[in-house]
C-alpha cells in the first residue's frame, strides 16, 4: 500500500503555493506508506532556475562543508559556471543556458556512484526515508513555488526501504512516475529492457515502469500512447501518475483494485489514492470530481 499524490496548477496566481498545497496532501497520505517519500517540483525558481539545466543527485556524500568544493568540481567538468544547494541530502545543481543532459554528464564524472534522483529544465526531485510529514518540513517545501508537483508515500513490500527505492522514478528528462501497486511480470520487461540497452539503478518494479515510459517516449510516442503500451504489456495491479514538463496523466489497470480519485476545476486538476488528500484544496467544493476507469488514459498538457 503506497500513496500518490500529484497537482497540475492552471491559474498562475497560485503557483506561489504549489509546495503549500502538495506537501499537505504528501502528509495526508502518510497512512498509505510512512517508509520513505518523495517529490517531484517542476518550476520552482530556487530550486531550478528558469533556462537552467537542473539535476538533482542523492547518495553523493556532500555536506554542507563540501558544497563549495562540489560547485567548483562540477564546474571545471563542464567547463561552465555551476551553482549547488543541499537540500536535505539531495544535491541540486543547475547551470545557466546548458541543457541538463549536458550537466547530468559532468555531475556524474565527478559523482559516479550517485544516485539520479532527477533531471531536466524547471524540475527538481527530492527523496528521502522516513516519515513523509518530517520530510516536507526537512525539504522546506511548504516554500516552493511552481506549476507542478507529484508525491508518494511508500510502504515497501518488494524492494529495500532506501532513497534508491522511494518515488518519484525520474529516468527521463523532465519526466517522473510515481506508482501504487504491483508489477508481476517486472522481471521479464527488465530483462527485454536490458537487452535493448537500458539500464537500472534498483530492483524496484516502478523503476522497470519509468524506464518502459521513457523508452517509449524517446522512440517518439507521447504520453497517452506509452501510457496505453503499459496497460498492453504489464502485469499486475497499478495506479500510475506520469509527468513531464508540460502535461500530467493518470491510468489504472483493467482491474482498478488500487484507489483513486481526480478532481478539477478551473484553476488546477489534481489526483489522490484518497480524496483526504484533496480535501484542503482551494476551490475544491466547486470540483468536478471522479474515480478514473479501468485503462482509460486522463492527460492534461499545460
Amino acid at each position: 500500500m503506497c500513496g500518490i499524490v500529484g497537482l497540475h496548477l492552471r491559474n498562475p496566481e497560485l503557483h506561489p503555493r504549489l509546495g503549500e498545497l502538495l506537501g499537505q496532501m504528501l502528509g495526508e497520505m502518510q497512512d498509505r506508506g510512512a517508509d520513505s517519500a518523495g517529490i517531484a517540483i517542476y518550476g520552482d525558481p530556487t530550486w531550478s532556475p528558469a533556462g537552467h539545466g537542473c539535476v538533482s543527485l542523492l547518495e553523493t556524500g556532500v555536506d554542507a562543508a563540501d558544497l563549495d568544493a562540489a560547485t567548483a568540481a562540477v564546474g571545471a567538468e563542464l567547463g561552465s559556471e555551476v551553482t549547488a544547494q543541499l537540500v536535505d541530502d539531495t544535491l541540486v545543481l543547475a547551470a545557466a543556458a546548458v541543457d541538463s543532459e549536458t550537466l547530468l554528464t559532468a555531475a556524474t564524472a565527478v559523482y559516479p556512484t550517485a544516485l539520479v534522483a532527477g533531471f531536466g529544465a524547471d524540475l527538481t526531485v527530492l527523496k528521502g526515508v522516513g516519515a513523509p510529514r518530517d520530510l516536507v518540513q526537512s525539504w522546506g517545501l511548504p516554500s516552493a513555488s511552481g506549476w507542478q508537483g507529484v508525491g508518494h508515500t511508500r510502504m515497501a513490500t518488494e524492494s529495500a526501504v532506501t532513497p534508491s527505492g522511494a518515488h518519484p522514478f525520474a529516468v527521463g528528462p523532465e519526466q517522473c512516475l510515481v506508482h501504487n501497486g504491483s508489477f508481476s511480470n517486472h522481471a521479464t520487461i527488465r530483462r527485454e529492457l536490458r537487452a535493448e540497452g537500458v539500464s537500472f539503478d534498483s530492483e524496484n518494479d516502478t523503476e522497470v515502469g519509468a524506464r518502459f515510459v521513457a523508452h517509449q517516449l524517446a522512440q517518439g510516442k507521447d504520453v497517452e500512447t506509452a501510457l496505453k503500451e503499459v496497460c498492453t504489456t504489464f502485469d499486475g495491479f497499478y495506479t500510475l501518475l506520469v509527468s513531464n514538463h508540460d502535461s500530467f496523466a493518470v491510468v489504472r489497470d483493467a482491474i482498478a483494485c488500487k484507489p483513486a480519485v481526480i478532481a478539477e476545476t478551473d484553476d488546477w486538476v489534481a489526483m489522490a489514492s484518497e480524496y483526504r488528500a484533496l480535501a484542503n484544496l482551494p476551490g475544491v467544493e466547486n470540483a468536478r470530481i471522479w474515480e478514473p476507469e479501468p485503462e482509460v488514459v486522463y492527460a492534461w498538457t499545460r
